[in-house]
């Protein structure tokens, strides 16, 4: 096996602090007991119809004292998500699922939906499908998704997702990354993960995580952590904390997130995501354009509005915290929003499903409350 030869014992949390929430998560709306009784009731046909959890931690950075508490808005559930808006599976990925359990969209890469669970469900999740009751799109035996990215020689690339794989116990993940280890095509394994937000103690209280994570990336292959803050408040001291234990112990950190409403929906809180990420080590490697999904209305931007915020936080952004690339996980692959002006709209395929769109420019019609590429009148 790949090792940096890091002793994961001396990465151990620094002060001596430990968490005695670590795996504490609430999944009744009825439970959280800083919200008024009255509340709870009011919103408990939303959560019963998209599934509500959270950890004792995270709740915990909710200012209860603010009905707009972007924290609160992340993780809460409102009534708006009630309205009629959008369909479960908006990017289609139905149509790239070759069994339960595996997404092979692109030729290099594939996905192993790992879990139906994660450590909070966003309130504006794209996959709320996989949490609700009769889904069947995750598989609990990876056995059959580890070979066919096996008998795939095109497969350079897997991403270990769901869900949160960082959910799955520390011995089931080293089962799925050594399995994928042993095959030669492979050579680099992501692992899409909230948990640094929803629970850092995860990483930062379990000795044989940091073992597993510390043999498995090395210089021969990395393990790529695309972590998940959605605002500023989230890289709590904690947080930062398991960020820097996964880079010591040779892990590449990278953030993703989409333009949400009522989160992050401003250039400045923006700014200082893309700031402090990549100060501690987490640079924004993707902004997303949220996805036209079922329950999402109350968190919709619309694609030139997220443009403009997104442009206005790169101004007076340092270099390195102007990486991020503005894009669109379409049916149709991957676009980047690369330029709006008075009349267009402008994207680049940056992965594209059908070959012959690899890179192709495209241009739209400017329309200021289009929200998805569907809404667009193509004009090249």
């Amino acid at each position: 096996m790949r090792s940096n030869h890091i002793d994961s014992r001396s990465c151990a949390p620094r002060h001596g602090r430990r968490s005695t929430r670590r795996g504490s998560f609430i999944t009744d709306l009825s439970r959280v007991s800083a919200m008024p009784e009255s509340e709870r009731e009011r919103l408990a046909e939303v959560s019963d119809r998209f599934a509500f959890r959270a950890s004792e931690y995270y709740l915990g950075l909710v200012d209860w004292s603010d009905p707009e508490d972007p924290i609160r808005a992340l993780i809460v559930p409102r009534l708006e998500e009630l309205e009629d808006f959008g369909r479960l599976d908006a990017s289609n990925e139905a149509c790239n699922t070759v069994m339960p359990g595996v997404q092979h969209k692109y030729p290099d890469t594939a996905l192993l939906l790992c879990i139906e669970a994660c450590g909070g469900y966003c309130r504006y999740c794209f996959r709320k499908r996989l949490f609700m009751r009769d889904n069947h799109e995750v598989s609990r035996d990876l056995g059959a998704g580890i070979a066919y990215v096996r008998d795939h020689l095109e497969i350079t690339d897997v991403l270990l997702t769901g869900g949160d794989p960082l959910l799955l116990s520390t011995r089931k993940l080293a089962e799925v990354l050594q399995a994928l280890r042993e095959i030669p095509h492979v050579r680099t394994v992501r692992i899409g993960t909230k948990m640094l937000a929803f629970d850092p103690f995860r990483l930062l209280d379990d000795t044989e995580l940091q073992e597993l994570l510390a043999e498995q990336s090395g210089p021969g292959g990395r393990i790529y952590l695309m972590v998940h803050f959605d605002h500023p408040r989230e890289l709590t001291e904690p947080a930062i904390e398991a960020v820097d234990l996964a880079i010591r112990l040779g892990v590449i950190c990278a953030n993703q997130c989409p333009v949400v409403a009522g989160v992050n929906d401003d250039p400045d809180v923006l700014r200082e995501l893309f700031e402090t990420t990549s100060n501690v080590g987490c640079p924004q490697y993707y902004v997303f354009q949220g996805r036209p999904t079922l329950g999402n209305a109350p968190f919709r931007v619309p694609i030139v509005r997220g443009f403009e915020l997104i442009s206005e936080a790169h101004r007076g952004a340092s270099g390195l915290a102007r990486r991020a690339r503005f894009v669109m996980s379409h049916e149709s692959g991957k676009l980047e929003i690369v330029g709006v002006d008075e009349e267009r709209i402008y994207m680049r395929y940056h992965r594209a499903k059908d070959a012959a769109d690899e890179n192709r420019f495209v241009s739209f019609a400017r329309d200021d409350e289009a929200i998805w590429l569907d809404d667009l009148e193509r004009l090249s």
